[in-house]
Parts: structure tokens; sequence; C-alpha cells
């Protein structure tokens, strides 16, 4: 029989996302992508070849496959994450085509986000610029196992290999300079489809994989079984069945890990302890579940559990703490201020908090830090510092992207305001202390 580890380990899906500067490309070498591994249906293509043509120009151009945005074939430019779905012989994929403009750094983190690999694009003419600086820390900053350094256009510079070279060395040591664990750099022309797909009979100097074969080959790594075992609880269920009277089960996705029947269990926030004397999975009773399957646990212990839960092996419980410290990426069009009341939302539990402080604004050219901003506005990455109304069970961000992430939400119309990276919690009695006046029901 195989174990979970090892059936995981078989999945054929891999999360990745394409950034780079305006016109590096992006879209250009998803519908190639697209194109070259039979992943594009008959009607898709011609509609890209009639948007073409009604632009004037004389062959399809494959950027309109992943711009499906009117706004964005009018001006030519990416503006929002396309998603697309696609699938070899050897694996599946799912993509996330990001846009290179600055004031759109906000779409890069949603799109890379839940990435395991992060396809950074570099015009040959141009090199190493600053929004290529910018994309390769927010993938350090999203902890994205893989990147790949994509040096397209090489046919304008005449497929010369020192041009790439030198691009290649200057990205990984700044790349390596964030802590990106893996660079993959690889020369390739989109437009001519060199490298992409196929590999390039223009560039004989060059004997590593095409995009198309490294996305095949790399190791995935959203199966998330080493990680510490964490599911969030999203609804008890209760059928009172005459065949099933007593039954009392807690449902969720598996965010991490692998549970099992009789393992001891300790439900977070309250500390209370039992142990998993059932799995349901579609119907079924099994032995082991594992992330990201969906999943119905039974306790052998008639314990309070509710929505917003989270169950986790008692050997293996994170601290819970209402003094919550990370770093956020600012999504919304209004500011994130000192003081100003929030939703914390974190895996399926929601609750009222402050901010307390920003401590600093990150500048991602130069990866400084301009201290004591007051605000955040859009497209802003910085520290912050939020007193929570209830304890929460974070994991830093560190050891799971899953449970050591969260949002923080406007609590009086539900927009989201920020993407949080849960780091080190912190808490100070004298520190916490919040003005008494004006609290009202946010007094904790």
């Amino acid at each position: 029989m195989t174990t979970a580890a090892e059936r995981l380990s078989a999945t054929t899906l891999l999360r990745f996302a394409t950034a780079g500067s305006v016109d590096d490309g992006k879209s250009t070498l998803v519908g190639r992508l697209l194109h070259d591994s039979k992943s594009v249906l008959t009607d898709q293509l011609e509609a890209v070849a009639t948007a073409s043509l009604s632009r004037g120009q004389d062959t399809p151009d494959l950027a309109l496959l992943t711009d499906g945005l009117r706004a964005e074939r009018e001006q030519g430019i990416t503006i929002d994450v396309a998603y697309r779905y696609f699938a070899t012989a050897r694996r599946r994929f799912i993509l996330a085509d990001t846009p290179g403009h600055v004031q759109y750094t906000r779409n890069m983190v949603t799109g890379a986000s839940t990435a395991e690999l992060a396809v950074v694009l570099v015009d040959a003419r141009n090199g190493v610029v600053e929004q290529t600086r910018r994309h390769a820390a927010v993938a350090a900053l999203l902890r994205v196992p893989h990147v790949v350094l994509a040096v397209n256009k090489m046919d304008l510079v005449d497929y010369a290999e020192p041009v790439f070279a030198k691009i290649a060395e200057e990205f990984t040591t700044y790349a390596r300079e964030l802590g990106v664990p893996e660079v993959v750099a690889i020369p390739i022309s989109a437009l001519a489809g060199d490298n992409v797909v196929d590999p390039s009979a223009n560039m004989d100097w060059y004997g590593g994989p095409t995009v198309l074969e490294h996305l095949e080959t790399v190791p995935s790594s959203h199966d998330l079984t080493d990680c510490h075992a964490r599911l969030p609880v999203q609804y008890v269920i209760r059928p009172q069945t005459a065949e099933h009277p007593d039954y009392r089960g807690y449902a969720g996705q598996i965010a991490a890990g692998v549970l099992r029947v009789g393992e001891p269990v300790t439900v977070l926030p309250s500390g209370r302890t039992s142990k998993i004397a059932g799995i349901d999975l579609l119907g079924r009773a099994v032995d082991i579940a594992w992330a990201p399957q969906s999943v119905t646990v039974l306790l052998a212990d008639d314990i309070d559990v509710s929505r917003g839960d989270l169950i986790v092996p008692s050997g293996d419980a994170p601290a819970t703490t209402q003094d919550v410290e990370a770093t956020v990426c600012h999504v919304a069009d209004r500011p994130l201020t000192v003081g100003q009341r929030v939703l914390l939302k974190h895996t399926t539990r929601t609750v009222k908090a402050i901010v307390r402080e920003i401590p600093s604004r990150l500048t991602l050219d130069d990866l400084s830090r301009h201290p004591e901003p007051g605000q955040l506005v859009a497209n802003d990455i910085g520290q912050v510092r939020v007193r929570t109304a209830e304890p929460l069970a974070l994991d830093a961000y560190a050891d799971s992207r899953r449970t050591g992430s969260f949002l923080l939400i406007d609590p009086a119309d539900g927009t989201t305001l920020a993407a949080g990276m849960a780091g080190d919690s912190f808490a100070s009695t004298a520190e916490a202390a919040l003005p008494a006046e004006d609290e009202g029901e946010w007094d904790f």
C-alpha cells in the first residue's frame, strides 16, 4: 500500500506565475506555451487571429490568449491577473499572467501568493531593471520556492551568449541576496518560439531545458505533507438521522500535513484535547487524509468545536496570540492607517482587530525601509502590528504559506484591505494597551 506522501509526490499539478516589466513579453510567452503545447482550441485561435487582423497585424498575436479583458486588448497591456489552465502529457498547470506596471504590484502579489514557481521575464535589450528587482523581491517575500529567469527577445540581440550570461549573473546574484532558494536562467524568444516549448536552433551554446521542459520536471511543493498538520473547521455536521443519531463531524479542507485516525489532537484556540475517532472522505471512512483533501473529522470526546477553530496534532500545536506582527501588501485604493479598526480573516476564522502600529514601509527598489510611514497605500508593502479581539493560532509564513497568511478586511463594506504574511508574534501588556475612549464594542 502506498503512503500519503508517496501518493502526493506523484501529483502532476504545478501552479506558476509570470512577471516582468511592461512589454517584456509575458503574455506572448504564455500564449506561446499554450499554442505550442497544443492547449488552445481552434475557436480560440480563430478569435485571436480575427482580433489581430483588426489591429493591423499579419500574424496572430498570441498575447491575446491571456489579455482577455477588452481594456487590455485596446491598450495592448496586461492590467489584471489572467488565470489559465492547461496540461501536457506529463503535468497539469495553473498559471497566472500578472501585470508588469508598478501600479499593479498588488496584482502580482495576488497571482504569486499560491504559486510554486515564478517566471520572471527580462528583455535582453534592457537587462535587469527596477521592475525586475521589484518582482524578484515580491517572489522572495511570498517565499515562492522556484524562480525561472526567462531572458526574452534574444532574437533582437542576435542570440548573443554574452548578453544572456551577463543578465543571468546579475539577476541570480540579486535573487540570492533576497534569499531566493533556486534560480534557473533560460534564454528565449517568445515571439519566435526559441526555447519555450522546443529547443532553439539559434542558440547551440545553451544546453539547459526549455521553459516547458523545466515546468514539467521541477519538483512540486504544493502537497504540504511535510508541513504541520492543520484542519481549519469550516462546518459542524450533525445529520441527526436514525442511522447515525449521535454523529458529530467537523468538516473542512486540510490546509497542510496529514491526519490519522487515533492521533491525539488539540482544538485551538480553546486548547481542548481529544483523539481522532474517524475520518470521512467523499462518503466513506478512511484511516488517513492529507492536504488539500476536504474531510469530516470525528473526535472521540464530545467537546465544543465550531467554525473557525483549528484542529492540530497535540504534539505540534502553534501558540495562540492576540498580538500579530506581519508583513502585508496593501491592495485597496483606500489607505491603511494606524488605529484603524479592521477584520482579520485567518483560514475560516474572522476576528475584530485594530492596527496598532505600522513600523516601516519596504522600498522594493533597493530593499530599504522607510520608518513609521503612518499609513500604507495601494501597492505598498510594509510591516504592521495588529491587536486582535480573540486569540489566533497563526503559523509563521516561513513555515506554512497556507496557515501563516491572512487578510485584513474593512468591516464597513467587506473590502479586502491587505494580504498579510505572519512573522514573529509579540506581546507587551503596556504597549498593547489601547485608548479607552470611543472604542465601544471594539474595546479589547
